[in-house]
């Protein structure tokens, strides 16, 4: 409801203004402008400014906007585990999308070593999938730091398993343009497929699982992106030259 920029703007009355707005939220979409004027020692002009400050053209559409503010801030949209992954697995599980899944681990397989990118929740399921990944015999990393330098051969012949909910997320898009440009192979895992991050990658998978949040909280499910990370790894695993099975290389003749 209030922007960074706007709050910025604020003089100390607006202030004021804004602070028991946050802090009597229920109480304000109810309240005349004389009311709230009153109630935060302020004139009413001056309750008029705030609302045009914050985008609104006077009092009234700014309780109608904090209303939907409020409401959608308490919407709360939560699925069980069991069927987030029984709708997973239902929009998805086609033979197309093995397909596609196979051509990713294929290009997994062929790439010198494997980076992760990703950042919040994503970000930890990079971290855990960079390790699953080297525990099959791929050298992988991940990539914490969204202004970490990118150049030299060091990169050359690597994929890139980039890991966004929304595809949107700046940082992880940063990251991924500046490996597109060095000649990386960009798979991308993300929840929908009409995004950024799946239009500029080289595969993607796309999990359409049911967004979800608890107040402004993103709680979308992960688990679908956890199959996802497990199955590339022993897809890719396979189709590796000199593998044994109890996980060492077959030594090369000369």
């Amino acid at each position: 409801m209030f922007t960074p920029e706007q709050i910025a703007q604020f003089s100390e009355l607006d202030y004021a203004i804004y602070d028991y707005v946050v802090k009597h939220p229920h109480e304000v979409v109810y309240m005349r402008i004389r009311e709230l004027a009153e109630a935060v020692h302020v004139s009413p002009p001056t309750v008029l400014r705030f609302c045009k400050k914050v985008g609104c053209d006077g009092f009234s559409e700014f309780k109608t906007k904090w209303k939907l503010h409020l409401r959608e801030s308490e919407q709360t949209s939560i699925i069980s585990s069991q069927e987030a992954l029984r709708e997973f697995f239902e929009r998805t599980m086609t033979a197309d999308y093995e397909r596609a899944i196979r051509e990713a681990a294929a290009a997994i397989a062929r790439a010198d070593h494997v980076i992760f990118v990703g950042s919040g929740s994503s970000g930890i399921l990079a971290e855990y999938g960079s390790r699953y990944v080297s525990a099959f015999q791929k050298f992988s990393v991940y990539i914490k730091d969204p202004f970490f330098p990118i150049y030299g051969h060091y990169f050359d012949n690597c994929a890139v398993i980039a890991l966004s909910v929304s595809g949107e997320t700046p940082h992880t898009l940063a990251q991924v343009h500046r490996f597109k440009e060095k000649g990386g192979t960009i798979i991308s895992i993300t929840n929908r497929k009409h995004c950024t991050l799946a239009s500029i990658s080289d595969y993607n998978l796309t999990y359409y699982a049911t967004p979800e949040r608890t107040g402004q909280t993103d709680v979308t499910t992960q688990l679908p992106v956890v199959y996802l990370l497990e199955r590339l790894a022993k897809e890719m695993y396979r189709m590796l030259p000199n593998r044994t099975a109890e996980g060492g290389t077959q030594p090369q003749s000369r």
